[in-house]
C-alpha cells in the first residue's frame, strides 16, 4: 500500500491510496471514527472521477496526522498481542 498526500489544510488531510488493502482500512477507519478529536473519517474507493481510493480526515481538535498515528499505534497494540494457539 502506497500513501501519497492530496490535500493539506489546518485540520484536515486528503490521501490517495494506491493498491489499498481494505483488510487494513477498515480497522483504520473505525478507529479514527472512535477518536473524539477527529470530526470526519471518510474512505471513497469507488467514484468515476477517481483512479485509485482516498481518505479524508478532518480534526477538531490536534492535527489528522497524529489522529492517524495514535489510531494506528492501537491498531498495531492490538495485533501484537495476537498469539497463535497450536
Amino acid at each position: 500500500m502506497e500513501l501519497n498526500l492530496v490535500e493539506r489544510t489546518k485540520d484536515s488531510v486528503t490521501i490517495r491510496i494506491r493498491d489499498a488493502d481494505k483488510t487494513l482500512i477498515q480497522p483504520l477507519l473505525s478507529k479514527l471514527s472512535e477518536d473524539a478529536d477527529v470530526s470526519i473519517v471518510r474512505f471513497v474507493d469507488k467514484h468515476p472521477e477517481l483512479e485509485e481510493p482516498i481518505l479524508m480526515v478532518s480534526t477538531k481538535k490536534g492535527t489528522p496526522e497524529d489522529a492517524i498515528k495514535r489510531a494506528v499505534s492501537i491498531i498495531s497494540e492490538y495485533y501484537s498481542k495476537l498469539e497463535m494457539k497450536k
